[in-house]
């Protein structure tokens, strides 16, 4: 079965450009959701979907980065040190999510199941994810 960006429907695809072109006309400032929505004039759903479509092909289009921050909301971005800030942010939430899922779901199974195979692998196998995304959450120019 396909991946999901390849699996992108014709509606999502307009939806993005859609997306892409309220957001680069914006530029250099950003949308927050509701702006993007209503300068789109895309529902809730179509927003989201174009969202997440404009995320599966910016690269292969060649368009700059798509990010988001409270401040500013969505916006394309190609400064280095603000694409930065941005990617550990990501990785924190996600090594956040990874070590609530570690405590609360896999160490629990693993006192119930000590020797089962599959939950001494995922614990391995989760427990490198954790060190990876925290060195990267760590990671800084200085």
């Amino acid at each position: 079965m396909p991946r999901a960006s390849q699996r992108r429907s014709l509606a999502a695809e307009r939806h993005a450009h859609t997306v892409r072109f309220v957001l680069f006309e914006a530029r250099p400032a950003g949308l927050t959701f509701d702006q993007l929505g209503r300068a789109s004039a895309l529902s809730t759903s179509q927003v989201r979907a174009g969202l997440a479509c404009l995320r599966d092909i910016i690269t292969e289009q060649g368009w700059p980065p798509l990010i988001w921050n409270r401040a500013d909301g969505y916006k394309f971005c190609s400064d280095p040190v603000e694409l930065q800030a941005y990617e550990v942010a990501v990785i924190r939430g996600k090594l956040t999510e990874i070590r609530r899922f570690i405590t609360g779901v896999v160490a629990p199974h693993a006192v119930l199941q000590p020797k089962g195979r599959w939950i001494k692998h995922l614990n391995t196998q989760l427990n490198s994810v954790e060190s990876t995304l925290d060195v990267i959450a760590d990671y800084s120019d200085a």
